[in-house]
C-alpha cells in the first residue's frame, strides 16, 4: 500500500549508504560462531579503544540518566589546547558524516555544485543529492585526487570541493606540497572541505591549522574523527576546525546534545592515551608492510595506501568477498565506488593479517 503521503523529492533517487557488515550479522546468515569472524572492512582500529577511554565511558555510565553537555564545553576546551586553536575554530558531530551533513545544511541549495574526486567517500554525493545540489565529478589520477584537474573544474556555482587526504576509499594521499599548492588557489568563496578522518596515518603530512588560526584561509575546513586512530568508531564522535564565523553558522544547524555523555567522556580520555595511538600506529604500518610484501609475492596489483587499509585487485571483488565471508574474514568489496575487481582490507591485527592473507590465497585458488 503505497503512503497517503508524499515525501521529499530529493529523496527518490538519494543513494543509501552501505557500512561494512556486522560481525553479528554474517554470523547469523552462514550460521558461523561469532568468535570465529574477524572484521577488516570498515577501517576500524584493530586494537579496540583506549583502556583510559573505556574507563571513563563505564564511570560516565552511572550518569545517562542525565543529558548531556549540550556545548561539549570540557572536551572542546581540552581539544582546542591540543590543536592549539580555541573553542570557537571547533564544531562536534556524531561522526564526521554529521559534520559532512552540517555543511550542506549551511551552504547547499539546488543551484550549487559540489566537486567530488572520482573515487571518493560515499557521504559526500549522499549530501549533495539531499540538498538538490550538482555533483560535479572530477576523474582520478592513479586512483587519487588530480587537484589540478579540480582546480580547473571549479566554476562560478561551485560552492563546496571535498577532498580526503588520506583518501578513502582508495588510501592514496597528496603530498604536503600538492596540498599546500591547491589550498592556496581555490578561490575564496569556495569552501575547502578537507578530510583528514585517516590523517593521523600520514607520515608526512601539511598542518593547515595555522592557516585557520591566522585567518589566512577562511573557506577552510578540516574534518577529523575520534574513530580511527582512537579506536572510538561506536560512540560517533567527530569535529572540524573552521574559521569562528563559519562554525558559529553549523553551530546554529547542530542538534542540541548531537554528542552523547559517554561520547564525551571517552574522548576525553583517549586525548591523553598517547601510548595507545602510537601503538596503533605501529602496528598500522607493520600491517602495511605485510600486506604491501605479500601482494607483491602473490602478483596482485594494489594502491599503495597512506592510511589504515589497502586495495587489492582480485578479479570478481563481489565473489571473493562472499567467499572470504564463508571462512570467517569480512572484508569490504568495492563495486559500489565502481571498482568492482577490488576488494578494501582494513588493517588488522598480526594474526588477523595472517588469516586474512591465508584465506584470501584460498579463495583466489579457487
Amino acid at each position: 500500500m503505497p503512503l497517503p503521503f508524499t515525501t521529499n523529492p530529493a529523496l527518490q533517487n538519494l543513494p543509501v549508504y552501505q557500512p561494512g557488515r556486522p560481525i553479528e550479522e554474517v554470523a547469523r546468515e552462514l550460521n558461523l560462531p561469532v568468535d570465529d569472524i574477524i572484521k577488516l572492512a570498515s577501517n576500524e582500529n584493530p586494537l579496540g579503544p583506549s583502556r583510559l577511554a573505556v574507563a571513563a565511558i563505564r564511570k560516565a555510565a552511572s550518569q545517562v540518566h542525565l543529558y548531556p553537555d549540550g556545548s561539549s564545553f570540557v572536551l572542546k576546551r581540552k581539544l582546542a589546547e591540543k590543536l592549539g586553536v580555541t573553542p570557537a575554530h571547533l564544531v562536534l558531530g556524531s561522526g564526521s558524516n554529521e559534520v559532512i551533513e552540517l555543511v550542506g545544511h549551511a551552504l547547499l541549495s539546488p543551484e550549487c555544485e559540489v566537486l567530488v574526486s572520482e573515487y571518493c567517500f560515499a557521504v559526500y554525493p549522499i549530501v549533495t543529492a539531499l540538498f538538490g545540489a550538482k555533483l560535479v565529478v572530477v576523474p582520478a589520477k592513479n586512483y587519487g585526487h588530480d587537484l589540478q584537474a579540480m582546480l580547473a573544474a571549479i566554476s562560478p556555482n561551485t560552492r563546496i570541493v571535498f577532498v580526503a587526504n588520506p583518501n578513502n576509499p582508495t588510501g592514496t594521499a597528496a603530498t604536503p606540497e600538492e596540498l599546500a599548492r591547491f589550498v592556496n588557489a581555490v578561490p575564496p568563496q569556495v569552501l575547502i572541505a578537507l578530510d583528514e578522518a585517516y590523517i593521523d596515518f600520514l607520515d608526512h603530512k601539511l598542518d593547515l591549522v595555522p592557516e585557520i588560526l591566522s585567518g589566512a584561509r577562511p573557506n577552510l575546513l578540516l574534518m577529523r574523527t575520534f574513530s580511527k586512530i582512537y579506536g572510538l568508531a561506536g560512540v560517533r564522535l567527530g569535529y572540524s576546525i573552521g574559521h569562528p564565523e563559519f562554525i558559529a553558522e553549523l553551530e546554529k544547524i547542530r542538534q542540541p546534545f548531537n554528542i552523547n555523555s559517554l561520547a564525551q567522556a571517552g574522548a576525553l580520555a583517549a586525548l591523553d592515551d598517547t601510548t595507545h595511538t602510537e601503538k596503533t600506529r605501529r602496528v598500522n604500518t607493520r600491517g602495511l608492510k605485510f600486506y604491501t610484501r605479500a601482494f607483491r609475492k602473490l602478483h596482485l596489483e594494489y594502491i599503495p595506501s597512506a592510511a589504515n587499509f589497502i586495495l587489492v585487485k582480485v578479479g570478481d571483488g563481489q565473489r571473493v568477498f562472499n567467499e572470504l565471508q564463508k571462512l570467517g574474514v569480512i572484508t569490504r568489496p568495492m563495486g559500489g565506488y565502481r571498482l568492482p575487481e577490488w576488494i578494501r582490507i582494513s588493517i588488522g591485527t598480526p594474526k588477523e593479517n595472517q588469516r586474512c592473507l591465508e584465506s584470501l590465497q584460498r579463495v583466489l585458488a579457487v
